[in-house]
């Protein structure tokens, strides 16, 4: 890659090009540049099992792991791995694929062993980091990196469900969020969201009641509802009571979410929440994990015009948060035991250092092996959030750089 040419211009590149032909584009920027000889882009599905190369019709081709192997190491380390073959002489340079903490998938570029050096891998990663905000951007537009994420044909409920989420990740200098979603494939009615400010973090958790398509439509309009009001500048209490109109309006009282709502103060760490229904808080403080006793109000649509509370708790710098719906903490084993009760609180502690991202994952697995299938019979969600807190540094740059 030339030294000297901005990455604006690559940017530019990117952007003008159609939507469908992003990677045939970054083939061939990336061949002008540092001679790549071939490149590959590999996306995450949705149950964070393998990345699947985008490629023609049907839009995807052979998967790797997304846990194993160079390209898998590359996409859970989210860091650079090189591999280098003598014979014949390449080297193969696997970027993770990133906008502001949502991890996409990994961009393979394969290239001249004698080319590859700190240099070129730094300037690649810049190029991938571009590279991954024009693919979210490009789903506005065509179907085919959506498509190309999927192993089998999702339901109609997952559907709704993934195009309602913000994405799978969020970070900034004062905290890094991971989530996921399972049965991903068939999720119906849970759901996780959140929206960053200058000086505030708010994030929901959500259990449509029900199953399938009745449940997606129900926590549809409780999101809709709350971001409705959270866009208006609504406090966190008029927010859940104002949804809890809107669904008791819909439907009558006959079926409700249960709702967790947290507002984050970046500069102080105070959080002021509502529980309204059943998600469950964990706090991790050092090795020690607590269950932050919140005071459980009323599923958002079961009574007319209920009144909300807020409640207020702290979190410091190292602290560790998961949150995780009724389809997690609720889950039986064959033989009757909660995976609430003991089993969950294993599995935190044994991911304790790895990332959040991973974290979610895990929990999700553990629940899988806890309850002796894949085939849940609820819908799980878990968020899980590291507070950094704020300094003078994440003051003048509140984002990261990817």
């Amino acid at each position: 890659m030339n030294t000297s040419e901005p990455v604006a211009s690559v940017e530019s590149l990117l952007r003008a090009a159609p939507p469908h032909l992003l990677v045939a584009t970054a083939g061939r920027l990336l061949a002008d540049r540092v001679g790549a000889q071939e490149v590959n882009l590999l996306l995450a599905d949705y149950g964070l099992t393998v990345l699947q190369p985008v490629t023609h019709l049907p839009q995807t081709g052979e998967p790797v792991p997304a846990h194993d192997g160079p390209a898998g190491r590359a996409f859970i380390s989210q860091t650079p791995v090189v591999e280098i073959a003598h014979y014949p002489a390449f080297g193969v340079v696997y970027l993770p694929l990133t906008v502001r903490g949502d991890r996409l998938g990994v961009l393979c570029v394969r290239l001249p062993s004698d080319t590859v050096n700190p240099a070129i891998v730094l300037k690649l990663g810049d190029f991938a980091t571009a590279l991954a905000h024009e693919v979210a951007t490009a789903g506005r537009d065509t179907d085919l990196y959506l498509q190309a994420r999927r192993t089998r044909r999702l339901t109609l409920a997952a559907e709704m469900q993934w195009q309602l989420l913000p994405g799978r990740g969020c970070a900034r200098q004062e905290y890094t969020i991971g989530a996921h979603l399972e049965p991903a494939y068939a999720i119906g009615g849970d759901n996780f969201d959140w929206s960053t400010s200058a000086d505030h973090l708010t994030v929901t958790v959500t259990d449509g009641m029900g199953q399938g398509i009745e449940a997606s439509l129900l926590t549809s309009l409780t999101v809709g509802a709350l971001r409705n009001a959270r866009r208006a500048g609504i406090g966190l209490a008029d927010q859940a009571c104002l949804a809890d109109q809107a669904v008791f309006a819909h439907y009558g009282g006959k079926v409700y979410a249960s709702t967790l709502l947290l507002h984050f103060s970046l500069e102080t760490g105070t959080v002021r929440a509502v529980d309204a229904g059943s998600p469950q808080i964990f706090r991790q403080r050092g090795s020690a994990i607590e269950q932050i006793e919140l005071e459980a109000q009323l599923p958002l649509g079961m009574f007319e015009e209920t009144v909300y509370e807020e409640q207020t708790f702290h979190v410091e710098p190292g602290d560790r948060l998961i949150v995780v719906s009724t389809g997690v903490h609720g889950a039986r084993s064959a033989d009757g035991g909660l995976f609430g009760e003991r089993a969950l609180r294993q599995t935190l502690s044994a991911t304790r250092l790895t990332p959040p991202h991973e974290t979610a994952r895990s929990v999700v697995s553990g629940l899988i092996t806890h309850f002796g299938s894949k085939d849940l019979t609820a819908d799980a969600a878990v968020v899980c959030l590291d507070w950094k807190g704020r300094d003078v540094q994440a003051e003048d740059h509140p984002y990261p750089a990817q």
